[in-house]
């Protein structure tokens, strides 16, 4: 067992979302990134299995409870209350997080910026939330937040717009960089703790906004490989592990828009405007939730005009098409209200549907089940028919290059399971490779080019090294359900029996044992809508 006096940190976590072998390792033959190298080099590393759906607002919870999704809650950027969205924050999270576990066993932790943190609970320490927080979150302990931007200047959850006068695309990119590590030098300072976990979102958001733009991924690395320099420079912690929630590459297949394709057979019916989530990919103001809301919105005279029109046939997505052949989508989409573009857009209509996809980011399909959704119409003695007719059909799809579009089809079950598992998906679709990019859209055709160049990958990356770990242990078969009790087992505690991961061999497991259940209090909504905006801008929500 490590020695965990209090006032030195045992284990250094570090979360660099998106990172993998593929991006690393060209960064490492260039020099660009030399603590993470010598990290890797003398530690133990390989590819970590991210999982189902593997994107930051699901697998970061996976990652700090050791749990699968039906067990934490999380399944996607956005809740569901029938056929209406929120988008998910620290609330939703049904399970103890790594730093409430040591809390429990009385080590202390600074947590800065890991996603789907807000609201806080209390646990012995400190917690600046990050991603699908607001910008001004409360944080934990109260007030905390003003102490740290007093003692650094500003802090800022998100990136600001880029100003004339920033020398270099990263500029505002690695201004966040340098805010975590200086605020998380603050609190590491002020509380002492034995853990500290440490998350980079630039890491990811990076080949969002700028795909391709590989000057600006190394500018972003290099001022993370400093900062995490500065960290251990600083504090010496015993253990350095660095994780990622999943991988990034290049999109080098299709879209494919699955509500088309089950509109297609007849199990996704349509409405022109007023139901439904928009689809026009560039609406991308404050007010894009309003597209699901559109039955409850008062629609002024221009809306109702519009959505005579869609009855008739032209649709928004028809006259975006129309408008991005002339390179004038992005200004109209500037200026023009979102009830017009709901009002016009060709969506499903989740009330006379059988199945479909809610969202892009559950890569799955929900059955529109009696007595489950508000105006369920599969009766409970067709379930298993219909979800096995389906699970063939999609398994059957083939793209244009005639290969299958999904690695596979799968019942829920086969990845989900525990208590929450009931608000997922009813069936999983892994798309092949994750080369296939999957759409909720309704454009009109099935097929299509990639709405995002670069995308999410299923293997993701672990290294670590310092005193409990052993170097020459390999890390075959590691999955991201394995950090938390990984975490755990470098402080001598072991990890909860519900637990889905187990200690990597890199470390000396002290086993698992039952813990008290969780009173995880009351769900809260996001009530954001400025969260909405840039889940939406970085192709979250379409």
């Amino acid at each position: 067992m490590t020695d965990t006096r209090s006032g030195e940190m045992n284990t250094l976590l570090v979360g660099l979302d998106a990172a993998c072998l593929p991006v690393l390792e060209p960064l490492f033959e260039e020099g660009a990134v030399p603590t993470l190298a010598s990290l890797f080099d003398q530690g133990s590393h390989g590819p970590l299995e991210s999982q189902m759906p593997p994107w930051t607002a699901s697998a970061w919870p996976s990652i700090y409870t050791g749990m699968n999704p039906g067990k934490h809650g999380i399944f996607d950027f956005l809740s569901f209350d029938g056929y209406d969205w929120s988008v998910v924050n620290g609330s939703h999270i049904r399970e103890r997080t790594l730093w409430e576990l040591l809390s429990y066993h009385g080590h202390t932790s600074v947590v800065v910026n890991t996603p789907v943190t807000h609201p806080c609970r209390e646990f012995d320490g400190a917690l600046i939330p990050g991603y699908t927080s607001p910008e001004n979150p409360p944080c934990y302990p109260a007030g905390i937040l003003d102490d740290v931007r007093e003692a650094i200047g500003d802090y800022r959850i998100y990136a600001r717009d880029p100003k004339p006068t920033d020398a270099k695309a990263s500029d505002r990119y690695c201004e966040l960089i340098r805010m975590r590590g200086e605020a998380f030098r603050y609190l590491v300072d002020r509380f002492q703790p034995e853990f500290g976990f440490i998350q980079f979102q630039q890491t990811d958001t990076v080949f969002h906004e700028r795909p391709g733009d590989l000057d600006t991924v190394r500018d972003i690395y290099a001022e993370v490989d400093a900062q995490l320099a500065a960290i251990i420079d600083a504090y010496q912690p015993s253990n350095v592990i660095v994780v990622s929630d999943h991988g990034m590459g290049e999109m080098n297949g299709y879209e494919f828009r699955v509500n088309e394709f089950l509109h297609e057979h007849g199990y996704v019916k349509t409405v022109n405007g007023g139901q439904g989530m928009p689809t026009w990919a560039t609406v991308r103001d404050s007010k894009l939730k309003e597209g699901v809301e559109a039955q409850s919105v008062e629609l002024g005279a221009a809306a109702r005009l519009i959505q005579l029109m869609a009855r008739v046939g032209l649709t928004s997505q028809r006259i975006g098409a129309v408008l991005k052949r002339v390179g004038l989508d992005e200004v109209v989409a500037k200026h023009i209200d979102t009830d017009l573009i709901s009002a016009g857009t060709r969506q499903v209509d989740f009330e006379r549907s059988m199945a479909f996809m809610r969202s892009r980011t559950e890569i799955g399909i929900r059955i529109n089940l009696e007595g489950r959704e508000p105006h369920g119409i599969v009766p409970v003695s067709e379930y298993d028919v219909v979800r096995s007719e389906l699970i063939e059909l999609l398994e059957s799809a083939k793209g244009p290059d005639g290969k299958p579009v999904f690695d596979e089809v799968a019942p829920r079950e086969q990845y989900y399971f525990g208590p929450e598992a009931d608000t997922s998906v009813d069936i999983v679709t892994v798309p092949r490779e994750f080369d296939q990019f999957l759409s909720a859209m309704m454009p009109g055709q099935v097929f299509g080019t990639p709405s995002e160049p670069w995308n999410h990958k299923l293997f993701g990356v672990i290294g670590a090294k310092g005193e409990a770990i052993d170097a020459s242990a390999g890390l075959e078969g590691a999955h991201i359900f394995d950090v938390a009790p990984t975490v755990l087992a470098t402080f001598g505690i072991e990890s909860d029996e519900r637990m889905d991961g187990r200690a990597l061999p890199i470390v000396t497991s002290p086993g698992s044992k039952a813990y008290p259940t969780l009173e995880a209090g009351a769900v809260e909504e996001t009530d954001d809508d400025m969260v909405e905006e840039r889940l939406a801008n970085l192709g979250y929500l379409e």
